[in-house]
């Protein structure tokens, strides 16, 4: 495998111009990028508790200030940000760059843009910000394990755009990596893997997804008689703290791309009942001494990976509660969607909850099985394997999602926990794991635990495992009671129930304002 690159069309604009790697970028650099670039404006972007990507624009008027505010950072108010968590008359939060996160604005050319972290008045990270949540799983995770974690998330989302003339039709539920003429969007899928690619780096693909729909039947303006394809941006596997932030800057990225071409982005877990929802299914990668660690010389997944899946089966229904944060979540999770309904993890399997996908584990250069003539070898030695999380949607908290999905892989590989009691990781690994379409065999879902079928029955768990997250001080108690009144506020205990119970087309139409109801969410 070679070095990398900073010549090719798609690589960050950055890393061309200073001629380094994101990751070694320095106070200099940037400075040099604002002086020889005429830069115009540094605009720090930050998520707050809505989950959404926020922006402070500072003018560069000259070189000091452009150090200074590179250097310190500047204030907001974290009452308007964190609503509840800050008190107005204790309010000002510090946000500081990360320098690694630096680019180009592909939609402001005078631009410098940058993710920041929230630090306190006394220069410490905030507890409570989503962002610095995930770096204390983080940093627990590796003093206990020794391992590293990286995760790549798949952001599956519809694309709205006006009918147009009705040829080379889709047929319902078969997206799936349809090309044009069958699928319209594929011009605006390109600009959003250029700007992705081109900002973080990390996208591995994409591609068309299963849903399609003709004409939406909204109440919503918005939406409402347009056509509506599924997309997915796929990512590549990074460390998972530079995994969020990369997740947050492509769904920003998405939303003004679709803005711009006059189109609608929306990650709502469902547009409409028989339609496949939008999942954020997450791919997991341990690394010991930055080599993949999940397969054993045998080639077969290896204990640690047992014990993360056996992990990830404990923690699976209380991580709902910022997995899945509105009702039409959980009309997403129902059988035959490839989507999750019970606690579960298998090979290769796309009703289970947990997923060990195909990994070259024991096949190599491929391409020349079918290209005979091919000469030069090729040797991938650093391993592929990861381990699939598909109970997740669009609606997920994503920096709270990872660091809950951080603290169940500690629990499960910390070096003291109890291996084999039951109970313990690998207990659960052995116990919950399934062969063939459990959708399609009644008796073994009938076996296995469920996950919550309601936003109210999620917080109810939360509560309940509150310990599992807030344990070494990770997740303040202010944030588990925040979500709590997050997802009690949907009010959707008896939401199936009251559906059944109304005529056909008067089910059809509240299940539609259901889904709709959340579209721009997270």
């Amino acid at each position: 495998m070679g070095t990398a690159s900073f010549t090719y069309a798609l690589a960050n604009p950055l890393s061309m111009i200073l001629n380094k790697p994101s990751r070694d970028f320095q106070r200099a650099d940037l400075l040099k990028v604002i002086d020889e670039r005429r830069i115009e404006r540094i605009t720090f972007h930050y998520t707050a508790l809505d989950g959404k990507l926020k922006e402070l624009k500072v003018p560069v008027a000259d070189s000091v200030q452009a150090e200074t505010i590179l250097a310190e950072g500047e204030r907001v108010d974290g009452s308007s940000l964190f609503k509840g968590m800050v008190d107005m008359g204790m309010s000002d939060l510090y946000v500081v760059p990360v320098y690694r996160t630096a680019f180009l604005n592909p939609f402001d050319e005078g631009s410098l843009d940058f993710v920041c972290r929230y630090l306190t008045k006394d220069g410490d990270l905030v507890p409570f910000a989503p962002d610095n949540i995930l770096a204390k799983a983080y940093e627990l995770f590796r003093k206990n394990t020794g391992l590293e974690l990286n995760a790549l998330g798949e952001l599956e989302f519809y694309l709205l755009i006006e009918p147009g003339p009705k040829i080379f039709s889709v047929q319902r539920q078969c997206g799936y990596h349809s090309s044009a003429p069958y699928f319209k969007s594929g011009p605006v899928l390109d600009e959003i893997i250029r700007l992705i690619t081109r900002t973080t780096g990390a996208v591995k693909y994409a591609h068309g997804e299963v849903g399609f729909v003709e004409s939406v039947h909204s109440d919503l303006e918005e939406i409402k008689g347009k056509r509506a394809e599924q997309l997915e941006v796929e990512y590549l596997l990074r460390p998972v703290e530079e995994m969020a932030d990369d997740l947050v800057v492509g769904r920003w990225l998405i939303r003004n791309i679709a803005y711009r071409r006059g189109c609608v982005a929306t990650f709502t877990p469902k547009i409409e009942e028989g339609v496949a929802g939008n999942g954020l299914h997450f791919h997991l990668e341990l690394l010991k001494d930055g080599r993949n660690a999940m397969t054993g010389p045998d080639g077969k997944l290896s204990d640690p990976a047992r014990r993360l899946a056996g992990g990830l089966c404990e923690y699976a229904d209380s991580l709902t509660a910022f997995g899945n944060t509105v009702s039409s979540a959980y009309l997403r999770l129902v059988p035959d969607q490839e989507a999750p309904t019970n606690i579960c993890w298998s090979d290769l399997n796309r009703s289970a909850m947990v997923r060990v996908p195909l990994s070259w584990s024991n096949v190599h250069h491929l391409a020349k099985r079918v290209n005979p003539r091919e000469k030069a070898d090729f040797t991938e030695t650093q391993g592929r394997q990861t381990i699939e999380l598909r109970s997740p949607d669009g609606s997920a908290i994503i920096h709270l999602i990872l660091a809950g999905i951080v603290m169940a892989a500690e629990w499960s590989l910390k070096e003291n926990v109890s291996l084999f009691r039951e109970g313990g990781p690998l207990d659960l690994a052995e116990r919950f794991y399934v062969k063939g379409n459990i959708f399609k065999d009644k008796a073994l879902r009938d076996k296995l635990p469920v996950l919550p079928t309601s936003c109210v029955e999620s917080s109810r768990i939360l509560l309940r495992k509150r310990d599992l997250y807030e344990r070494s001080g990770v997740f303040p108690p202010s944030v588990i009671d925040y979500v709590v009144r997050l997802l009690e506020k949907e009010d959707d205990e008896f939401m199936n129930r009251t559906l059944a119970d109304l005529p056909a087309d008067d089910r059809l139409h509240e299940i539609r304002k259901i889904m709709h109801k959340d579209l721009h969410r997270h």
